[in-house]
Parts: C-alpha cells; sequence; structure tokens
C-alpha cells in the first residue's frame, strides 16, 4: 500500500480515478476486537455518496464505504503472465466469437447483437466491443427490442480480470437491473503440450454425426444447433467410439494461430480414465498439422475437476466473462 515518508497509510485515489485499477486498504468491522484490515484490488467502477465500488477480476463487486477507507493507490494492470501465449482479452473476445457463431446478427455501432434461436447464451448474447454509437440507456433499449421482436431473452456477454475488460459496463448493467446469471473463464495456453499425449481409438471428422451427437450433452439438438456447432474457420469434432454411444467426444476450432476446445464431455462411467485428454490431444495434434501454436478453451468456475485437468495441461486462467440478463418487468412493452 502506499505509504507517506512519514511511516502512514495515505490514500491517493479519487472519484477522477474511476475506470482505473486500483489498490485499497479499509477496516473490517466484523474481525474480531483490534484493529482488522482487508485489501481489495480491481477495477473503480464508482464512487458515489461516499460508497467506492470495486469490481474484482472474477466479476464480484465489493462495496466499500469512504470512511473505512485506511489506503488506497491506482496500481498499473496485472503484468503478462508467465506461461502461456500472449493475447488480448480483445483478440481473444473476437477468436472466440468466430468459433461459435449465431445464425443471425446485427451491428449496433461497434456492439454485435447474435441469436440462434435460443441455443447457448454465447450465440443469443450482445457481444459489446467497443462503443455502441447511442447512450447506453438508448443502446440497451435497442438490444430488449431487437431480442424481444424474436422472442428471446436479452443477454450482454461482458468480461472482467484482464487489460481492456468490461468492469464499468458489469457496474452500469447491475445498476440498471440487469441480472449476472452465468459466470465462467475463459483458459488459454501452448497447443503443443495439449498434443503430446495418447490419441489411439480417436476418430476425427468434419460433421457432428449420429454418434458423436448421442454423447452431446445437448439433447434433441435442431438444425440451427448444429449450425453453431460446424460453424467457425475450420471445425473438427472427436469421438471415441462405445457401446451403446460415444465414450467421449469432443470439438475444436482451428483460426489461425488459435485452437478452440469445446463439448469435450466423457461418458460418466469411464471418467478419470484419460479419455478428456485423449480426445483433447487428437485434435490438438490436428490443429497443430494446420498451423496453429495457441490455445483457448472455457470452463465454468465450480467444475473442479475440468479445472484441474485443464490445469495439468498448461492451462490459465486469463479472464473471467459472464452473461447479464435483462430485468424481468412484467407486461412491459419492447
Amino acid at each position: 500500500m502506499e505509504i507517506s515518508a512519514g511511516g502512514r497509510l495515505v490514500v491517493r485515489i479519487s472519484a477522477a480515478d474511476v475506470g482505473k485499477r486500483v489498490s485499497v486498504r479499509r477496516l473490517d468491522e466484523t474481525g474480531g476486537p483490534g484493529q482488522n484490515f482487508t485489501d481489495t484490488v480491481g477495477v473503480l467502477t464508482s464512487w458515489d455518496e461516499g460508497v467506492l465500488m470495486i469490481t474484482r477480476r472474477d466479476g464480484e463487486r465489493v462495496r466499500i464505504p469512504e470512511s473505512a477507507l485506511v489506503a488506497g493507490k491506482v496500481v498499473p494492470a496485472e503484468p503478462a503472465r508467465r506461461r502461456g501465449p500472449a493475447a488480448s482479452y480483445e483478440e481473444l473476445a473476437r477468436i472466440t466469437a468466430r468459433g461459435w457463431r449465431p445464425v443471425e446478427s446485427e451491428r449496433l455501432g461497434e456492439w454485435e447483437l447474435r441469436a440462434a434461436s435460443g441455443f447457448t447464451r454465447r450465440a443469443n448474447s450482445v457481444l459489446p466491443l467497443g462503443d455502441p454509437g447511442l447512450p447506453l440507456d438508448e443502446a440497451l433499449t435497442a438490444v430488449r427490442r431487437w431480442y424481444g421482436d424474436r422472442g428471446l431473452p436479452a443477454y450482454i456477454q461482458t468480461a472482467t480480470g484482464a487489460a481492456g475488460t468490461q468492469e464499468a459496463l458489469c457496474a452500469e448493467l447491475e445498476a440498471r437491473g440487469w441480472t449476472r446469471e452465468v459466470t465462467a473463464e475463459l483458459w488459454t495456453g501452448a497447443l503443443a503440450p495439449v498434443a503430446d499425449r495418447e490419441t489411439s481409438g480417436v476418430v476425427l471428422s468434419r460433421e457432428a454425426d449420429a454418434d458423436w451427437l448421442a454423447r452431446y450433452q445437448r439433447k434433441g439438438v435442431s438444425e440451427v444447433a448444429l449450425r453453431v456447432l460446424r460453424s467457425g474457420p475450420s471445425v473438427w469434432f472427436a469421438t471415441v467410439p462405445g457401446e451403446d454411444a460415444p465414450a467421449a467426444i469432443g470439438r475444436c476450432v482451428v483460426d489461425g494461430r488459435w485452437a478452440g476446445f469445446a463439448a469435450v464431455e466423457v461418458d460418466p462411467s469411464l471418467r478419470r480414465r484419460g479419455l478428456a485428454s485423449t480426445v483433447m490431444a487428437a485434435l490438438a495434434r490436428r490443429a497443430l498439422d494446420e498451423g496453429a501454436s495457441a490455445a483457448w478453451l472455457q470452463v465454468e468456475s465450480d467444475n473442479a475437476g475440468a479445472r484441474a485437468l485443464y490445469a495439468g495441461m498448461g492451462f490459465a486462467a486469463h479472464h473471467a466473462y459472464h452473461h447479464y440478463r435483462e430485468p424481468d418487468v412484467s407486461g412491459e412493452a419492447r
């Protein structure tokens, strides 16, 4: 924390620093007898009426009374990770979007409105990279109208925890009653180590055939869903055959230097036998053949098994992402 020449802690932030990454120390009144302190690092998203709101890397918002501040300063963006490929949030957001395309999309300034008859939030949400070209309230009204015309709830996909992410937009959405329904993380890693595993028994195909779909967790896949699954610059599907349904499946999209993994699923009775890593290794080898060198995947924050698997392959979290749903106002005209 910031310490003055006299050895005292100093608050060196103000409301003018909203939007910057800060580190603050505050008195913790719940810590029992004596003076207890809590440190918080994140983006200062508001400072109103004596209360600071700081959005942490994982998207959690921390409310801090100004009267509890002991010290604070603006801090630089987090240093680049020492392992894995270097990438900006915007690069990854565009890569991941190209690997899971909607059936219909429309531009609102620099925002992309995406729809696919409700198949997954990623294909049915706004990707807000940049300026919508309208004041925020007008942009949100246009978003809700666009999705309402298609019989869909309006979702906006945001990110936190990396340079250029959208902590400020998250705060604005929450202030307007939008609800955060899902939080997950995007992880990145080098591709070659993923390929350095056993790959026997894996069948690769350009199509998600009936066998592959028999293992896919989203049952009753429609033609719209198939269009989303097949979308992307270079898409591969992996299958490990089983008795009644595949023992394991996976999907990979190759896009330049990036290979994105998704839908890695294993028969519950066959888990912990290395099938997931086998599927990913086969897909990684094909991606290496196509010139990719870096990998990404998405994992939910509470999926401890998947997180342990991916960490063992050299992946690490790059940023968190969230889906905000429009306020549920009964009878409101769209």
